[in-house]
């Protein structure tokens, strides 16, 4: 399968599921304050079988592919835990996972099991907007000792802002697919209408201004 065809299988899966879901006339209202046409929940795809097991051979191939000397996976906390476990279980390696912060009881961790330093990480995300909290993560492991390689995650907005966040701090990372592979999904299955459509293409070049 092609990284184009896979971009729309795991689009098309995304939507098939809700895991995304559009509304372009009533948008939801994220953490941040931003109005949105978009809601991604890719833990919804944990309940569908055939979903799950394809997003996890997805990431998967990708860590194979692209960093093929890894040691261990590092579940983004919290929506990167399950994904990330279910690829180090499928690759058989070691497995670990990152808060946001250090817990403020018991051992104060910020990285759940076990990591050694000098060892190679590829973090799993299920979700990229900014790339804040996939960063992070990046920053705990790498003060850890931890040689942080990359990143993998199920779905991107495609915001600039993210690639030059990801860019400052040197850290590589791929997605199965992305906003505009999913417009043409959604497009394609009649979700939306033709002015929806520019409703949503609006929204991705200027999501923090954007009101409908």
């Amino acid at each position: 399968m092609t990284q184009a065809t896979l971009a729309q299988t795991v689009a098309s899966m995304l939507l098939d599921v809700k895991a995304v879901r559009l509304s372009p006339d009533k948008p939801f209202k994220w953490a941040s304050g931003w109005n949105s046409p978009i809601y991604c929940d890719n833990r919804i795809t944990l309940s569908h079988a055939k979903v799950r097991t394809a997003i996890r051979d997805g990431l998967a191939a990708a860590v194979k592919a692209y960093w093929p000397e890894v040691d261990i996976i590092a579940g983004v906390a919290t929506a990167g835990i399950a994904q990330g476990a279910l690829v180090a279980d499928f690759l058989d390696l070691p497995f670990c996972y990152v808060r946001p912060e250090p817990k403020k009881h018991g051992m104060g961790n910020q990285i759940e099991g076990e990591i050694k330093a000098g060892q190679k990480v590829v973090l799993v995300e299920d979700l990229v907007s900014t790339g804040g909290s996939s960063l992070k993560a990046a920053e705990a492991l790498r003060d850890a000792g931890a040689n942080v390689l990359g990143m993998v995650a199920i779905f991107t907005y495609g915001f600039n802002v993210a690639s030059q966040n990801f860019a400052e701090k040197g850290l590589k990372f791929y997605t199965l697919s992305d906003y505009e592979t999913l417009l043409e999904e959604a497009k394609k299955k009649n979700y939306v209408t033709e002015s929806q459509m520019i409703t949503l293409q609006e929204w991705r070049h200027d999501p923090a201004n954007w009101n409908i």
